[in-house]
């Protein structure tokens, strides 16, 4: 049975209602506060120097998480899919255990495992001058921990849904392993691979309990944008945090805006 249009309206004016107070409003009240000097807010804001080094660690960070995402994100993808073996649902659902999980509590995990003091394996690779916690190398981690079902949970059911068919004529007909992922597998779920890229980009951008925690938030040194927008704000530098915000929702958005057109292109 049809709906009455004042059901469908209803809906409408819950919904949009909801995303306004949620989403929309929020992102314009940042945006406003940016932009009430005009251009001055960014322009002190990227003069400051904690703050350049925090954009180029937040990069560093962000894309470092992403490339591993990929590799492993695409690997995992095809084992859940192409392969049977003992244990399978247990690893499909472990996947998804980042997006449950406070990334407070997985920073505290990682600095358990991997201090230099006493833990399981930061202190070996402490003796042999490799610092995990309070370094890069834990920052990129936590990220990459956060962001890691996104490019999975994309690529698995487009591989569902094209099959193994073509995969298995092309090995038939002598085609290596490799050759036959290059050629058939990777053309046919690259939309599926870039959309998930974008999304994890987007996440990992963003990131903060978990680095907050690892990274120990030494100023220009371990900081993303996120832990200066925190200390900017708590310093009363309020021009400068709602500046650098901004510039964080901004690649936000970018990212979403890429995936909308690229959306279209995947379906047709």
């Amino acid at each position: 049975m049809a709906e009455a249009p004042v059901v469908k309206w209803a809906l409408r004016v819950v919904v949009v209602s909801y995303l306004f107070l949620l989403v929309a409003w929020p992102v314009g009240l940042l945006t406003t506060r940016t932009f009430e000097n005009g251009f001055d807010s960014i322009s002190t804001a990227l003069a400051d120097p904690s703050v350049q080094h925090a954009l180029r660690m937040t990069a560093v960070v962000a894309l470092s998480a992403v490339a591993i995402n990929l590799v492993f994100g695409v690997t995992i993808a095809l084992l859940l899919v192409r392969y049977e073996f003992p244990g399978k649902r247990a690893l499909s659902a472990m996947v998804d255990v980042p997006l449950s999980v406070s990334p407070v509590v997985v920073g505290l995990a990682l600095l358990l495992v991997y201090n230099g003091r006493d833990g399981w394996l930061g202190r070996p690779l402490m003796d042999h001058g490799v610092q995990m916690v309070f370094a890069t190398p834990a920052m990129i981690m936590a990220t990459t921990f956060v962001a890691l079902p996104l490019v999975i949970r994309e690529v698995v059911p487009v591989l569902q849904e094209i099959g193994e068919e073509q995969e298995q004529a092309a090995r038939s007909l002598g085609a290596s392993g490799p050759q036959t992922f290059w050629r058939i597998t990777l053309p046919s779920i690259k939309w599926a691979v870039v959309y998930g890229v974008v999304l994890s980009l987007a996440r990992s951008l963003g990131e903060f309990g978990a680095v907050k925690v690892v990274s120990g938030g030494i100023v220009d040194q371990t900081e993303t944008t996120t832990l200066v927008v925190e200390r900017k704000y708590q310093n009363f530098e309020q021009s400068t945090a709602y500046a650098s915000a901004f510039m964080l929702a901004f690649a936000a958005v970018v990212c979403i805006v890429i995936v909308s057109i690229l959306r279209p292109e995947e379906e047709s």
